[in-house]
């Protein structure tokens, strides 16, 4: 089992990034939504410059929003700076194309992009909107093609897996891991409990309040009233159906695993504090051997709260290994 870590693109993220590395982690994932965090490349960029052995990664990049070209002179850019470090993850789009109002992303939509996106790594000419383009950066610009950044394929679903094996180099998920996954990568929020410290308690909750948020989140984008079924899920829609629905988007992931909004906090339910990675330095052992029993080989730790250092650290501490 592998230890990685997933940042938010901000200020002080090289910082973050070269705790990380001293700390022993095995890569720092950067995410990828342009409304709630800042530039995910600047970040990549930063993270490379503060460290000198430690994985980078992107989670999740969106086609969406970057052309192809764009995204594989990015990939190449970072190649030249830290070669070999680079592990790009793409999805289909949960707050990157939900926070602009729209919907996810077709599989067969990503599909299309990765395969572009290997052509042109590879120093092919591919079609891209109904003409022909390759990279053409003159030698030393960036790094030299043929380029083999791994690429990985965001999915929780059996289709996305299965697609993630046909055209991916691995899988990262969330919340459910696919059956049939090897050796995937796993994003985990939440906190290592104290001496004593009971999950539910004031402090804990305040690290790990966004955690908590974003089940209702993601639940009410796929399941609308079904949100009513977890504790405090119906106070919670009830308030955020009062925008219009031509804007109630732009308030569902308002503060995305940063922050508690003052209408989170209003409905924060202790009770889902079990499905965030919160527990003992024994429990969250335990909790990782169950993980790589059905198929992960990588923790993407993502920290929260007002100690980002001391989450890392105490994360860290616990001995996954």
């Amino acid at each position: 089992m592998r230890l990685s870590c997933a940042l938010v693109p901000r200020p002080g993220v090289a910082d973050l990034a070269a705790r990380a590395e001293r700390l022993g982690y095995s890569r720092v994932w950067l995410a990828d939504s342009p409304a709630l965090y800042g530039d995910v490349w600047i970040a990549v960029a930063e993270a490379a410059g503060a460290t000198s052995r430690i994985g980078l990664g992107t989670s999740v990049l969106i086609p969406s929003l970057r052309h192809v070209v764009v995204t594989a002179a990015a990939i190449a850019h970072v190649e030249a700076l830290a070669p070999g470090r680079l592990r790009v993850a793409f999805g289909t789009g949960f707050t990157g194309r939900r926070m602009l109002g729209q919907r996810a992303l077709s599989l067969r939509a990503l599909e299309t992009t990765v395969r572009q996106l290997r052509g042109l790594l590879r120093g092919d000419e591919v079609e891209v909107d109904g003409a022909m383009t390759r990279l053409m950066h003159p030698e030393g610009v960036v790094a030299s093609r043929p380029i083999a950044t791994p690429i990985w394929i965001a999915a929780n679903g059996p289709r996305g897996a299965a697609l993630a094996g046909e055209i991916g180099d691995g899988l990262i998920c969330a919340g459910v891991v696919p059956p049939g996954a090897r050796d995937a990568a796993y994003l985990a929020m939440g906190s290592v409990l104290r001496e004593g410290e009971p999950a539910a308690s004031p402090a804990v909750l305040e690290r790990i309040g966004p955690a908590i948020a974003v089940v209702w989140h993601g639940t009410y984008e796929a399941a609308g009233a079904g949100v009513d079924q977890l504790p405090g899920g119906k106070g919670w829609r009830a308030e955020i159906e009062r925008f219009p629905e031509r804007t109630r988007h732009l308030y569902v992931h308002e503060g995305h695993l940063v922050e508690l909004t003052d209408r989170d906090r209003r409905h924060l339910a202790p009770e889902l504090a079990g499905l965030t990675f919160t527990g003992t330095p024994a429990q969250l052992r335990e909790r990782a051997a169950q993980l790589a029993a059905q198929g992960v080989g990588e923790i993407v730790y993502w920290p929260i709260g007002p100690d980002l250092p001391g989450e890392l650290e105490r994360m860290a501490a616990v001995g996954i290994r």
